[in-house]
């Protein structure tokens, strides 16, 4: 019975990762369909670049704009490794310690924000959908003067990350 029950489970284990890649294969469709997205707040971005390009384009506009890529995770690497193959998928963090001290100084709640990320989708076209929440949209909630003021340059350099990487 012992032996049974773990071939239950290695079966289950194999299988695991074939229906969540399915289940997300099927989630792309409604996702896109969302007609409210862009959210209020957000910029996308269809960029005429693969978004392979798009990345490396991302990750050196961020440089030069002097900002930190703090995170990156990518669900279609993760599929990868799985052997599952999905449309191009990633969000990066991108922050800097100068804005990390004066969002905390102006209020601890609103740490859970940072870093704030771009999602670079690839299209079925060969472009790629570069996508963010605008700063002065993501600090809004915490209704301070001193974060209104951060986030309106994060805004500039933001908007900067965007289109160097776009261009």
């Amino acid at each position: 019975m012992t032996r049974h029950r773990y071939g239950l489970i290695g079966f289950f284990t194999k299988l695991l990762p074939l229906l969540i890649g399915a289940v997300v294969a099927g989630g792309f469709s409604v996702a896109m369909a969302d007609p409210g997205y862009p959210h209020d707040g957000m910029v996308s971005i269809k960029v005429e670049k693969p978004y392979k390009e798009l990345s490396a384009d991302l990750k050196d506009s961020i440089k030069e704009n002097k900002m930190g890529l703090v995170t990156k995770a990518t669900a279609s690497g993760g599929a990868a490794t799985q052997g599952i193959t999905i449309p191009g998928n990633m969000v990066v963090g991108v922050y800097r310690n100068d804005f990390a001290r004066r969002m905390l100084k102006a209020s601890i709640p609103a740490g859970i924000e940072a870093p704030i990320r771009f999602y670079l989708t690839e299209n079925t076209d060969g472009t790629t959908n570069l996508t963010y929440r605008k700063p002065s949209a993501v600090f809004a909630p915490y209704n301070s003067v001193e974060l209104d003021v951060m986030a309106k340059e994060l805004d500039v350099i933001f908007d900067a990350i965007a289109q160097g990487a776009a261009k």
